[in-house]
């Protein structure tokens, strides 16, 4: 209560020195204490991204660089992104992908209209606002990319048909290698250059290969232990693989080979990370049990990170067309709820399904974008529409689930 009154009377007295302080300490304390209250805990990550924004836009210098350290660092932000992901897919089971044997036109029905609806109300909505080329990309961007994870707590809250939210998140990630790139390439290839190979082992190292190490987690632990045998001789040889790459095999590579190829031979390294960091961190579950409880909470921090380094490197962009920003963000998410459920009940899918993938069309992977505006070196301009529009796709995720949860499907 006392950071508001300091903040008012600062904005009173157009005292920056009063009500920016103020500002911050306001939203930090309203994060922290509306956990408080149980009808609003579950708004309480959306707290925290309003928090950091606010820091980000207030004190944007604080947040681009710590000495010599750039908090923008393209590897920083890459690793960031993947432990993001990484947290997210201990959340995954290989059993998820059991839906599309059980539910094989609900899955079909669920990506068709993800990346579909998703990428071309985007690229409406650039044309609609005429927004600069780069926050244009980043908007077709962030329509381009594969399911969140979020839409399946969504599902989960709103008592929807969870099994098939969770294979449709699982199957849009596998195919967003191939489809974002031909997306980006058709729809905002004129707003910004769009390497269709970069973007498609960008995308595999920002999100498969994570994710790919949490579900080698989930594998070894159901597996014999003949095969966990087989995966921990597979992790010791990626270590060795990797120590001759640090030695030297890569300094060989870059002098022999083309960029083009140097890109497509960068993936078998990653591809052995995941390997040896999915094995490594399922023996640290068997000593520290509560780890995958922790993940998702890493996991959020890691997006409160990148959030609020992507608002202060793009402050200037953002107080220009912040306010168009949100209203697409608004409307874009609204238009992934209404084509996403009604397109799924003229499918003929029942109202449980069409619900999911409603969610499953509505909410975008934010950090996949973030990823990717960062590998395209245009986080502060092609990434503002992903700070932008995740935290508003939890609120409304949130208010909708809750909804439904009241309104239970009759048939």
């Amino acid at each position: 209560m006392a950071g508001l009154c300091v903040l008012l009377a600062g904005l009173a007295l157009h005292d920056s020195k009063l009500w920016q302080p103020a500002a911050v300490c306001t939203v930090v304390g309203l994060a922290m204490g509306i956990g408080v209250v149980p009808s609003l805990k579950g708004y309480q990550f959306t707290a925290w991204i309003a928090a950091a924004v606010t820091a980000a836009l207030v004190y944007p210098a604080a947040f681009l660089q710590w000495g010599s350290f750039d908090l923008r660092g393209k590897w920083v932000i890459l690793l960031v992104v993947q432990m993001v992901m990484f947290g997210m897919g201990t959340q995954m089971s290989l059993r998820d992908f059991d839906g599309v044997v059980k539910a094989p036109r609900g899955v079909l029905v669920g990506i068709a209209c993800h990346f579909s609806v998703m990428p071309l109300v985007g690229f409406g909505l650039t044309k609609l606002f005429h927004f600069p080329n780069e926050i244009a990309a980043g908007v077709i961007l962030i329509g381009s990319c594969s399911s969140g994870l979020a839409s399946n707590v969504m599902a989960y809250l709103a008592r929807a048909n969870l099994a098939l939210s969770v294979t449709v998140t699982a199957l849009t990630t596998l195919v967003a290698p191939f489809l974002t790139p031909l997306l980006m390439k058709l729809l905002a290839g004129t707003l910004v250059e769009v390497n269709f190979l970069s973007m498609m082992t960008d995308i595999i190292k920002i999100v498969i290969v994570p994710i790919g190490a949490a579900l080698l987690h989930d594998y070894l632990k159901h597996a014999s232990a003949q095969n966990r045998r087989r995966v921990l001789l597979l992790a010791a040889t990626s270590v060795g693989a990797l120590a001759l790459l640090a030695c030297g095999g890569w300094g060989w590579i870059a002098r022999n080979f083309s960029d083009s190829a140097q890109t497509l031979l960068s993936l078998p390294g990653f591809l052995l990370g995941a390997v040896v960091v999915g094995t490594v961190y399922h023996w640290l579950t068997l000593c520290l049990p509560q780890l995958d409880r922790l993940m998702p909470v890493a996991s959020m921090a890691g997006i409160v990170y990148f959030t609020t380094v992507t608002t202060a490197a793009g402050r200037d962009y953002l107080l220009q067309v912040g306010a168009l920003l949100f209203v697409a963000a608004v409307i874009h998410n609204a238009a992934g709820y209404f084509f996403g459920y009604w397109l799924s009940r003229a499918s003929g899918l029942d109202k449980n399904s069409a619900r999911s993938v409603a969610f499953e069309v509505g909410l975008q992977n934010g950090g996949m974008a973030t990823g990717l505006a960062n590998s395209m070196g245009k986080l502060a301009t092609v990434g503002l529409a992903a700070a932008i529009f995740s935290p508003w796709m939890n609120i409304s995720g949130s208010i909708l689930a809750n909804y439904w949860k009241r309104k239970p499907a009759q048939s």
